[in-house]
């Protein structure tokens, strides 16, 4: 019996696993096909998306860019930056359990697909930054579930829906940079989770509607270079300097320092864009949409009209009106295409221009959109006013994006990896003005958790400014990622360490002449930054070594990594340390007194200028030793063949084991040094 009992349980067990095997099956399959679906409309010529095939299984890590569920449906689909230049197809609306969507940063055309509005779970819809065009569909307004909605950098027209009030999750809306026509959606201040919204550049008309300031969690509300008038409403002082609205000729208002007081004042009717044009002939929500009305509200509108004459006369003032508006908008188009060029070249929702722009249209390297569609989590920058430690102009003129981070990066892609250590990585970046950036990401658990310190070191690298230290371009945290970013201009010949220890007949071999004018620039270096000047304490490097030395194409040296150890955590400077101990750049004092002075970074110049002219990165017997300037030819670089000044090389070797003395009170300042360079080299 208890056989038998085994068997039947058996039975059931192998029967019920056969029927959800194929119940599976055709789930599985038709997400299968509206991958391959998508596939073909998204990359056409099959260049980046080979490995999605009919042959693949979906959740086995074989389609790239494809994340599952637990159930094994498709979640996520993240395609950003790979150069995609097809289209979106409606495919995508059968991928009913997708969470998130991907697809900026590429070449992509034509509209978007209203079946993206079949997708309930989806929380993210990311296309910003391709070549989309057409209507924003509408119906993306049903989306209950959508919370980040990047649209910005495309080719949209027509209006903005004013069904995206209806969004209760909506907490970034991005539209900045289209050709977006109409007013302002009233129905926009309905959304009660909205934290970011970014209508600029675009052609919007009409005035902001009084409703927008009743959005409870808006935090970034940013209107400039569209042909907005009127009055702006006063609740949304509430911003401060986060509400932009600059290059709206037609606005006026009380409290905002760019604005003149309005000549007159009616009472605003919430619900709608304020009066507009002639004897207050009102602009619609949005152009294009016609809403329903009920019996009643169609019957008072009626009423209000008046006589057919009125209805005539209101036409033909607001024909007139309509013309000049037309015109006007025509002049102002031209401007704002040289004004959103230098405005967009950097990023979403950033400003960065490469040319002096008009000073009341440019940020130079940043943004105050930063994360936002971030809610939580670790950001120093966010409270920076209230820390009031952090300039204002510093955070207008270094203060990047994160999408703009990411862009240059191509999502921090491996093929743009240049260097990695236990705390940061380096990624070579290309930024939209064309220009290249190295860009340092640190993760928040080896930063300061003092933020207020943090931002001092901060401020500190924005001030460094010598033709031998590497310049500080800007710098981003993001509460999502965990991690902050700093952005430096790119060196291209890489570090130092790249012209020691090199094998007789390599290219890369210096040339004496070049050697001896590295070694000044690393001087004047170093001696910049140990002076204190009106506008920069004196500091410290800590950790000069070969590797914090870059060479760019003139082979003119460049210090970096200053003043880093003044956001790291102490762990982290001190495994810093140890490191550069290993190689003999630390100082033998620290032993004893745990403490890195101007003389810590003599030694190591030290130590640098003996690798330089021996071409050898481990000249520790060197310094033991006594390198004797009477008998240079032993230690200077035998790929030269003879091919230097002996007294140049003699008089080095002496200010080399002199700035290496074991004795820190023997040591030269760098000013000496650099006097010393500059009286016997030439």
């Amino acid at each position: 019996m208890a056989l038998i009992n085994s068997l039947l349980a058996l039975f059931v067990a192998l029967t019920l696993l056969c029927f959800s095997t194929h119940a599976a099956e055709p789930v599985s399959s038709d997400e299968l096909q509206a991958l391959l679906d998508l596939k073909s409309a998204l990359d056409p010529l099959n260049l980046y998306l080979s490995s999605w095939t009919g042959a693949g299984l979906l959740c086995d890590g074989s389609f790239e860019g494809v994340a599952c569920h637990e159930n094994g449906r498709v979640a996520n689909i993240s395609l950003q930056g790979k150069g995609l230049t097809g289209k979106l197809s409606p495919a995508i609306g059968r991928l009913t359990q997708l969470t998130g969507l991907y697809l900026h940063y590429n070449s992509l055309t034509g509209e978007v697909p209203r079946e993206v509005s079949e997708l309930d779970l989806l929380s993210d819809l990311y296309l910003n930054v391709n070549n989309f065009s057409g209507a924003i569909p509408a119906e993306i307004g049903t989306m209950a579930g959508l919370q980040v909605l990047q649209l910005c950098y495309n080719q949209f027209t027509g209006s903005i829906p004013a069904q995206f009030g209806a969004l209760p999750k909506l907490s970034v809306l991005a539209l900045q940079s289209n050709r977006l026509t109409g007013a302002i959606p009233a129905s926009l201040g309905n959304l009660g989770s909205l934290m970011r919204l970014d209508l600029s550049f675009n052609h919007l008309f009409g005035s902001i509607p009084s409703k927008l300031a009743d959005a409870p969690s808006l935090k970034v509300l940013d209107l400039r270079n569209n042909t907005l008038s009127g009055n702006v409403p006063p609740g949304l002082r509430k911003l401060n300097e986060w509400f932009l609205y600059e290059n709206n000729l037609g606005l006026c208002g009380v409290g905002y320092a760019a604005l003149e007081a309005c000549p007159t004042a009616g009472v605003a009717d919430r619900d709608r864009p304020e009066p507009y044009g002639v004897n207050g002939a009102q602009i619609p929500q949005s152009a294009n949409l016609h809403l329903p009305c009920n019996q009643t509200q169609c019957v008072a509108a009626s009423r209000s009209r008046g006589s057919k004459a009125s209805v005539v006369i209101g036409l033909i003032l607001f024909t007139l009106a309509s013309s000049a508006i037309g015109v006007f908008t025509m002049v102002l188009y031209r401007r704002r295409k040289v004004m959103k060029l230098g405005d967009s070249v950097a990023a979403v929702g950033s400003s960065r221009a490469s040319v002096d722009w008009p000073k009341e249209v440019r940020r130079k390297n940043g943004s105050p959109l930063i994360s936002l569609e971030y809610s939580q989590g670790w950001d120093p920058l966010a409270d920076y006013r209230s820390l009031g430690k952090f300039p204002h102009k510093v955070m207008q003129d270094f203060r990047f994006n994160l999408e703009e981070v990411e862009s240059a990066t191509q999502y921090f892609s491996e093929a743009n990896l240049l260097s990695r250590n236990s705390f940061s990585a380096v990624y070579k970046g290309f930024l939209r003005d064309g220009s290249i950036v190295a860009i340092k990401r640190i993760n928040k658990s080896s930063c300061k958790s003092d933020d207020g310190e943090f931002l001092k070191g901060l401020n500190v690298l924005t001030l460094l400014r010598h033709d031998n230290v590497v310049r500080l371009r800007g710098f981003c945290c993001s509460r999502g990622r965990g991690e902050c970013f700093l952005i430096f201009d790119y060196v291209p010949n890489g570090s130092l360490s790249k012209f020691l220890d090199l094998d007789e007949g390599d290219d890369r071999i210096l040339e004496w002449s070049t050697r001896v004018s590295i070694i000044r620039g690393i001087a004047k270096g170093i001696e910049y930054l140990h002076a204190s000047e009106l506008a920069k304490p004196a500091l410290v490097h800590q950790n000069i070594s070969a590797d914090k030395v870059l060479i760019n194409n003139q082979f003119n040296p460049l210090l970096s990594s200053c003043g880093l150890h003044k956001l790291l955590t102490n762990d982290v400077v001190f495994s810093t340390l140890k490191a550069s101990a290993a190689m003999g750049y630390l100082a033998p004092e620290y032993a004893a007194t745990g403490r890195l002075t101007d003389k810590s970074d003599v030694y190591a110049f030290g130590v640098l200028i003996l690798q330089i002219i021996s071409g050898k990165r481990v000249v520790a017997n060197l310094i033991q030793n006594g390198a004797c300037p009477g008998q240079v030819t032993d230690f200077v670089d035998p790929n030269l063949r003879g091919r230097f000044f002996e007294h140049e090389a003699a008089k080095l070797a002496k200010i080399a084991l002199i700035c290496s003395h074991e004795s820190p009170s023997e040591r030269p300042s760098l000013t000496t040094i650099v006097e010393e360079l500059g009286q016997s080299i030439s």
